[in-house]
């Protein structure tokens, strides 16, 4: 169909996946794991590999429509009201080289294909709490993972991208070949081009001490004490966060958790287990556990640590990324997002610093390095909540504007019309400059849309609070 440079045909009557509203498919198509925001694409193209990547692309220029790329649905990809959507679930090959320690994956692969992939070789990848997030899209904003206080972002350690730009051109982009446009892609991602694969390194991980307590929320103040107190006493070697919530009253829930306002904090030690229980002895001093898993695992097993829900559901939620924070100021807002609170809240607060704050050998646009916290709060969205669950998070939010430096990308959670904070302002002017460069028509649109320098007053803001 095309080559590498040459451009292709903009018709998609040879495609085998295209999508319109009203076609058979479509809706199936369109859904993911975000449920409650529903963009209607024009055209959809369910990509099978890049020949289709570079005939949509080619499509959308030649008709003016924005493009939007959606893997698993956990974002919801602004563009597509009106154009077109790519989905790239097919587009899931991986392939290990253990002697060189990378992996290398196609635009739709899921975190648990890589970690399931590396793990016979003793390898690990830099992945996030949940398997079932796009691998590929994780790691374009930055990618938070179980052990990045050791390794730092995902982003980091990225070797080489492949990406369909503006022009419908496949581009093998390295820091050597093009280092403006890979620094944009790894932080500013599918902004700059649809990536339909990527090379990243993996880490010589078999095994970790980790797992959960689980505290019952009468002990909340000793375990915000203790936590805060405890996670800057610990190596970098050690990953932790702290969640909280109250379990909705379900019938699939176990029934002494139906209801209950909890605490759960997160460990992902990669040193011994003998280590591991003498680290985490000052956390089981605090009083009875509900539940403690911690124990040594084999990395496969590290989906258990935080056991994520895996199924699609409606959400909305921010986030912050912190200079600091007190105990008395979060307690404060776990009593407004409590059991008191008029929609269900889920808290995580993580500790950042370690391997974060470094700047990595090739650098990246991933900002925000010196923060000492990502705080998120979240709700599941149920009828007309939307409005109350906006309200509360203002105001979750504005008592943290003192000590807020920024957003974090990755954690948007679908709200996309809010882009101020997402960059520091010299990134958010490199960003923009290049994007006049790369895409200067704004073919490419996430959720976090970065306009041409020209146009930059409507697109990104490049502040914090």
């Amino acid at each position: 169909m095309s080559d590498p440079t040459g451009l292709p045909d903009s018709s998609l009557a040879a495609l085998r996946h295209v999508f319109r509203p009203g076609d058979p498919g479509y809706d199936e198509e369109l859904s993911g794991f975000q449920l409650g925001f529903s963009p209607r694409p024009d055209v959809i193209v369910g990509a099978t590999g890049v020949d289709d990547v570079r005939t949509a692309v080619a499509h959308a220029a030649a008709h003016g429509l924005p493009v939007g790329v959606q893997a698993t649905g956990h974002g919801v990809p602004a563009a597509t009201e009106g154009g077109l959507l790519i989905t790239t679930r097919r587009m899931d090959g991986v392939r290990i080289d253990p002697g060189a320690r990378t992996a290398t994956v196609e635009a739709g692969v899921r975190w648990r294909q890589v970690i399931e992939a590396a793990g016979p070789h003793g390898l690990a990848p830099l992945n996030g709490s949940s398997p079932v997030v796009g691998a590929v899209s994780y790691t374009l904003g930055g990618g938070l993972g179980l052990l990045a206080r050791e390794f730092g972002y995902a982003a980091d350690h990225v070797r080489a991208l492949d990406v369909v730009t503006a022009d419908a051109r496949l581009r093998q982009v390295t820091p050597d070949s093009d280092p403006d446009l890979f620094w944009a892609l790894l932080g500013g991602g599918h902004n700059f081009g649809v990536v339909t694969a990527l090379e990243m390194d993996l880490v010589p991980v078999a095994r970790l001490y980790g797992g959960a307590l689980l505290f019952d929320g009468e002990l909340r103040d000793d375990v915000v004490a203790t936590y805060l107190d405890w996670w800057g006493t610990v190596p970098e070697t050690l990953t932790s966060s702290l969640a909280v919530m109250v379990y909705p009253d379900m019938e699939q829930l176990p029934p002494f958790l139906r209801g209950r306002y909890t605490l759960s904090i997160r460990v992902a030690f990669t040193g011994d287990e003998a280590e591991g229980e003498r680290l985490v002895a000052p956390l089981r001093a605090i009083g009875p556990a509900i539940t403690d898993s911690l124990r040594e695992m084999p990395y496969t097993d590290s989906a258990t640590i935080h056991s994520d829900p895996d199924f699609p559901h409606a959400y909305w939620g921010d986030s912050a990324m912190l200079s600091g924070l007190d105990a008395r100021t979060l307690t404060e807002l776990l009593e407004l997002t409590g059991p008191d609170a008029p929609v269900m809240c889920i808290v995580q607060l993580n500790p950042l610093g370690g391997a974060l704050a470094s700047r990595p050998e090739v650098p990246n646009a991933v900002p925000y390095r010196d923060a000492a916290f990502l705080i998120r709060g979240l709700s599941p969205l149920a009828g007309p909540d939307l409005p109350a669950v906006r309200e509360l998070y203002g105001r979750f939010f504005d008592r943290l504007a003192p000590v807020t430096v920024g957003r974090s990308l990755n954690f948007v959670f679908a709200d996309g019309a809010r882009t101020k904070g997402l960059y520091d302002a010299g990134t958010a002017r490199r960003l923009t400059g290049l994007k006049a460069h790369y895409d200067p028509a704004n073919l490419f649109r996430r959720n976090y849309n970065i306009r041409p320098a020209e146009s930059a007053g409507s697109g990104v803001s490049p502040g914090g609070r």
